[in-house]
């Protein structure tokens, strides 16, 4: 057993040691941190080692949005833990939602030969929008759940996975702040994105009627989004981790009178009835995903593009308009802008006014624009950006989602 896990390690060391990737160099003349694709620079990385945790009975789990988790309460375990246990497949009754085995230089070299499926991360539970927005984006893959966004971010980075199909933005709840907040963190890369329509659905038991519910689980944006209809059918809301798991936990307490709120997948994942469909308010309920991956594709112009990028400003008078002006003055289109206070920095005070409050908090800028980054406007536009910015990086350049959701 001890031969086979070194074995994977010394595999997966030698892969990593040998791998590539693109860093954006700054400039000789530039401040700490400014990063452009003007400069590419092919260096070798050496892997960290990344925890991955999985779960089992008995704890808390923090996870939840509208579209994934567990609904019952998990404690984290360490993944070095389950392979010695679990070399090959892990099979416990105890792991609800367990990782596949990792990825061994061996398996990525024969993936093309043989077919083999990509494995694709979300978060959630079987039944997630998160799932078919996986499915969605690579056709054919092998769709693995993950019990929070940061476990599907770790499993991409540990080989574990190939891919990670995430939330970034509801065209009615808006942005998912936590992802924004672990692009940064993470070094994966933006190499594409899906839109889907979500169409949410009454569910409840088997044999179970409109009018023998008196309350609904759900994630509380899908709640939000379904709020004239509920209200209408008298039912109490009740708020939990997400969609997939308040239908999971009906049908496996097998309750006749609660109902929940999910997708038309969960309720045949879950054998509950359909009571009702597109029960949402508005319908053009539409959530975008990120494809994420190791290394980021190289950008084109054979079609529309779309980049991301994230950076930092000093404080002061007209800083905001002039650094969106670069684009502006390029004709370049912002899709995007979101701003997130910088971690760690958030709460400290820079300056105080005549009442004791502080002048600003420092803070981060998300854009998205259409332009790839093989595009000279682009290039030229994060050159001048980059000359006051006190930080800049591109979070990848990837072919826009044109199509409808």
């Amino acid at each position: 057993m001890a031969a086979t896990t070194a074995t994977v390690a010394a595999a997966v060391a030698a892969r990593s040691s040998s791998s590539l990737r693109f860093d954006l160099e700054p400039a000789s003349n530039s401040k700490p941190f400014l990063h452009s694709y003007s400069s590419l620079k092919p260096i070798l990385k050496r892997r960290r080692h990344v925890s991955i945790r999985a779960a089992r009975n008995g704890g808390e789990n923090q996870a939840g949005d509208a579209y994934g988790g567990e609904v019952k309460r998990t404690e984290p375990i360490e993944l070095g833990k389950l392979v010695e246990e679990y070399p090959f497949q892990f099979t416990s009754k105890d792991l609800p939602n367990p990782l596949p085995r990792p990825l061994t230089s061996a398996d990525l070299s024969n993936m093309a030969s043989q077919g083999s499926r990509l494995r694709v991360a979300y978060q959630g539970v079987r039944g997630a929008y998160s799932e078919s927005a996986a499915e969605k984006a690579y056709p054919n893959c092998e769709a693995v759940p993950c019990e929070q966004f940061d476990t599907a971010f770790e499993a991409v980075e540990s080989w574990l996975v190939d891919r990670a199909v995430l939330p970034i933005e509801n065209s009615l709840g808006g942005s998912i702040h936590r992802n924004y907040d672990l692009l940064l963190r993470h070094r994966l890369h933006i190499v594409g994105e899906v839109k889907l329509a979500i169409q949410h659905c009454l569910l409840a038991s088997p044999g179970v009627k409109v009018k023998d519910l008196g309350r609904v689980l759900s994630h509380p944006q899908a709640l939000a989004q379904c709020e004239n209809t509920l209200t209408e059918l008298g039912l109490v809301r009740e708020a939990v981790d997400d969609t997939a798991g308040a239908a999971k936990y009906v049908a496996f307490h097998k309750l006749k009178d609660t109902g929940a709120v999910a997708s038309l997948t969960a309720a045949k994942i879950y054998g509950l009835d359909v009571l009702a469909q597109n029960i949402q308010d508005d319908s053009d309920n539409v959530t975008r995903f990120l494809m994420l991956a190791r290394e980021p594709i190289i950008p084109g112009i054979n079609k529309p593009f779309k980049t991301s990028i994230v950076f930092s400003l000093e404080e002061g008078p007209g800083i905001l308009f002039k650094a969106l002006a670069v684009f502006a003055m390029r004709n370049i289109n912002l899709t995007k802008i979101e701003s997130r206070p910088l971690q760690k920095q958030a709460l400290q005070l820079l300056g105080y006014s005549a009442d004791g409050f502080p002048k600003y908090f420092p803070y981060l800028f998300y854009v998205d624009f259409e332009a790839s980054m093989a595009d000279e406007r682009a290039q030229n536009a994060l050159g001048h950006l980059k000359e006051f910015a006190t930080f800049l990086r591109v979070l990848g350049s990837y072919p826009a989602d044109c199509g409808m959701p």
